[in-house]
């Protein structure tokens, strides 16, 4: 996961979600998969911070708690992609600009 510091305010935000990406993940003790963090990957145009899961290669724009929540329990514990999330796909690239500016909640964000 990207910690910023661009697409949040000095990475503060970025920053905390990573620990409750770790809290969420230690909370499901069946759940094998490790995280790391990294500065700014710049890809995301300050619309991140992107959570990316390998091997899938698969790059989620992170833009919430909600949006964690679902990358946690739909991607790593159900094997299952959160398309509306996805950023980027190893093989096929970025994916539509539209994913970047909608919400979790399905509304348009103005970019």
């Amino acid at each position: 996961m990207c910690t910023g510091p661009l697409c949040t305010e000095g990475g503060v935000a970025a920053e905390a979600m990573f620990k409750r990406l770790g809290d969420s993940i230690d909370a499901r003790p069946n759940l094998r998969v490790k995280r790391t963090r990294t500065h700014c990957m710049v890809v995301c145009k300050n619309k991140g911070p992107l959570v990316v899961v390998y091997p899938e290669g698969v790059w989620y724009q992170c833009k919430d708690e909600v949006a964690l929540n679902r990358i946690v329990t739909e991607h790593l514990e159900q094997g299952q992609l959160v398309e509306d999330l996805i950023f980027h796909k190893l093989g096929e690239g970025d994916i539509d600009d539209a994913v970047l500016n909608t919400s979790t909640d399905g509304t348009t964000i103005n970019a």
